[in-house]
């Protein structure tokens, strides 16, 4: 039997065998296009669900329109209700004019009026019964319609007369002296029918 030389066998010991190489592995495109894909479609669900993405689009609901206080308000539905019946007696015309009339004689439809009014018949008109006898003062805020505001005193005569009143205007407008009854009708009624200071009003009431 041969013997063994035991440098030789402790050398070959020592000495590395040659690494076996690996094999790379080769990239997987397609699915790394549908991983990306997929990320896209996720990103643009999660995008199109926020509420005004980039600015686009109308405002969120949230945001509140400033409120002009000058703004007129919203048309009233409120029709003309007959409540009574007008005589105008003239000094220089002796036939009278009739006027149907609605009748405002509490603080609430003082305060109303024909406010929001878009359109009134050239016959209408409106009756103030104030409280008390003295120097009145009418405006134009939120009333459409341009008017004539005849004041009368507590004999029913006219006081004076306000003619071809601006609408939506919150200028006072003064009796020039006391009245208790203020009479409004269209722009124009009285230039049209020649009514001046004087002139004398009955009514009857339904």
């Amino acid at each position: 039997m041969a013997k063994k030389n035991k440098n030789t066998e402790s050398k070959a010991s020592e000495t590395p065998s040659p690494a076996r190489k690996r094999r790379k592995p080769k990239p997987n495109y397609k699915k790394a296009v549908m991983v990306g894909v997929l990320f896209l479609v996720m990103l643009s669900f999660i995008l199109t669900s926020i509420p005004n993405f980039g600015g686009s689009g109308s405002k969120a609901a949230s945001v509140k329109t400033p409120v002009n206080s000058n703004a007129p308000a919203p048309r009233s539905t409120t029709s003309f209700t007959k409540q009574g019946s007008l005589t105008i007696n003239r000094q220089t015309n002796p036939e009278p004019l009739a006027v149907d009339i609605e009748v405002a004689d509490t603080e609430a439809k003082r305060n109303q009026g024909l406010m929001f009014r878009r359109h009134m018949e050239p016959h209408h008109g409106m009756l103030f019964i104030m409280e008390r006898l003295k120097e009145q003062n009418f405006f134009m805020r939120n009333t459409y319609i341009s008017l004539d505001i005849i004041y009368l005193d507590e004999n029913k005569k006219i006081v004076s007369i306000a003619k071809n009143t601006e609408t939506l205007n919150d200028n006072s407008i003064p009796s020039n002296g006391n009245a208790l009854y203020v009479l409004e009708v269209v722009a124009g009624y009285s230039e049209t029918h020649g009514l001046q200071v004087g002139d004398q009003m009955e009514w009857t009431l339904d």
